[in-house]
């Protein structure tokens, strides 16, 4: 594969843009090291490039790249020109990984953890063209939410979705079609809102309609009317419930407590051509998982993603939730919620090969990828634990925090449905609705 090119490789920096970029961050510099002094980045030759280009979507779960470039994390590990552009949706997030940074779009993104390998595949892209993309960590567990329209609030939906079969069917009687919206097709949204329904009997390709609508319109499409419930991640659940328009039925972590939600990618093609400048952007991303999971930090967390280059919203839309407070609009409210959103603690930063194995299993389940799909073997080209287990030694992460395997063994749902990565496919044989 060509080598992409780069405007910033350290090769190509005449003298006097070198002395602006390193008059430009030594203040940012020194202030990280002041307020990061553990792990400095392995000694030896730096990154080859100072820049990335790195998508996002309007999401809490994207809060540790936030927090890399506002506390100079990036810059402490000699990347001082990455560039965290915003996305307006998946697509979007897609389309600019297949151009690249070279072509005006991006090097890698804060993404649904099923992308990288829709991507590859090119099940996802247009003509079908694959992209080879690697998936370098997760960047939280847990922090979704499913959210219902008000005028179902007496139903009492929660984790149990039944008395919504015969509230939908009777509005399909009405002449009403019944929309439930998720992010992308084959993403970890698409993937809750259909594990939920089904576990009731309710179909979501027969039962209702399922529409892709980009997070930030979510509350706004429910304003209007237009969707009977959506899956997306946070602030966009608590606004609703703030705004008064609808209620959150469950956190998905009541679905599969501690569950993989969104990663951190690159094209393979940049991470092969680049790999001290990969470790170098990993290693920021790891640093700043930490610092987002610590208690004393939350509140700054939450006033950094509520800036206007990030989200441009109020910071009580983020704050509650991320916090571990929950209104679930319903008159429960829970504090101190077992499913608050994680970015470090109990390995949630950990890219576990066992978690992208049971989301290419429930693709293939939802026909969003093939049958005969080697999934071992693709796992095993896109998912990076060594890079991650590399850039972890290299800031100090101490041993205790590193997982001993690449599985993190049986997982079960909130169903009693059981979960064995040794043996995907008795778990497909026992789900009674399925598309394979």
């Amino acid at each position: 594969m060509t080598k992409p090119t780069h405007p910033t490789s350290r090769r190509g920096l005449s003298r006097r843009q070198l002395l602006k970029a390193t008059g430009g961050t030594a203040a940012l510099l020194a202030a990280a090291r002041l307020n990061f002094p553990g792990g400095a980045f392995a000694q030896g030759a730096g990154p080859e490039v100072t820049k990335a280009t790195l998508g996002f979507i309007a999401l809490s779960d994207a809060g540790p790249l936030f927090v890399a470039k506002d506390k100079g994390l990036f810059a402490k590990y000699g990347m001082p020109d990455v560039e965290v552009a915003k996305q307006a949706s998946w697509g979007t997030t897609r389309d600019n990984l297949v151009l690249g940074s070279e072509g005006n779009g991006i090097d890698g993104a804060h993404i649904l953890t099923p992308m990288p390998y829709l991507i590859s595949t090119g099940k996802v892209t247009k003509n079908n063209v694959r992209l080879p993309m690697y998936i370098l960590a997760r960047l939280n567990t847990n922090g979704q939410c499913i959210s219902v329209a008000k005028r179902h609030l007496e139903l009492k939906v929660g984790t149990d979705a039944t008395p919504l079969k015969a509230a939908f069917a009777a509005r399909w009687a009405a002449g009403k079609p019944v929309k439930v919206a998720v992010t992308f097709p084959g993403g970890t949204h698409d993937l809750w809102m259909r594990y939920w329904l089904a576990a009731s009997g309710i179909d979501p390709d027969k039962d209702v309609s399922t529409i892709v609508v980009p997070p930030p319109q979510m509350v706004a499409n429910m304003k209007v009317d237009t969707m009977d419930a959506f899956c997306v991640g946070e602030p966009w659940n608590a606004q609703l419930v703030n705004q008064g328009i609808g209620f959150t039925a469950l956190t998905t972590g009541e679905l599969w407590k501690d569950h993989p939600e969104k990663s951190f990618a690159l094209r393979a093609d940049w991470v092969d051509a680049y790999p001290r400048a990969a470790k170098a952007l990993l290693s920021a991303v790891l640093e700043a998982a930490q610092w987002c999971d610590r208690t004393e930090n939350k509140q700054e967390m939450c006033e950094i993603v509520a800036k206007r280059e990030w989200f441009k919203v109020p910071v009580e839309d983020i704050a509650g939730r991320a916090q571990g407070r929950i209104d679930y609009g319903t008159g429960k409210v829970v504090e101190n919620s077992p499913f608050v959103m994680k970015f470090w603690s109990d390995h949630a930063s950990y890219p576990f090969r066992s978690h992208d194995l049971w989301f290419l299993t429930e693709d293939q389940r939802w026909r969003h990828l093939p049958a005969d799909l080697d999934t071992k073997a693709l796992i095993a080209k896109v998912n990076r634990e060594d890079l991650w287990r590399g850039a972890a030694a290299a800031i100090g992460v101490p041993a205790d925090q590193i997982p001993r395997a690449s599985s993190r063994g049986v997982e079960t749902f909130f169903d009693g449905k059981v979960f064995d990565p040794e043996n995907p496919a008795a778990y497909l044989a026992s789900l009674a609705i399925k598309r394979v």
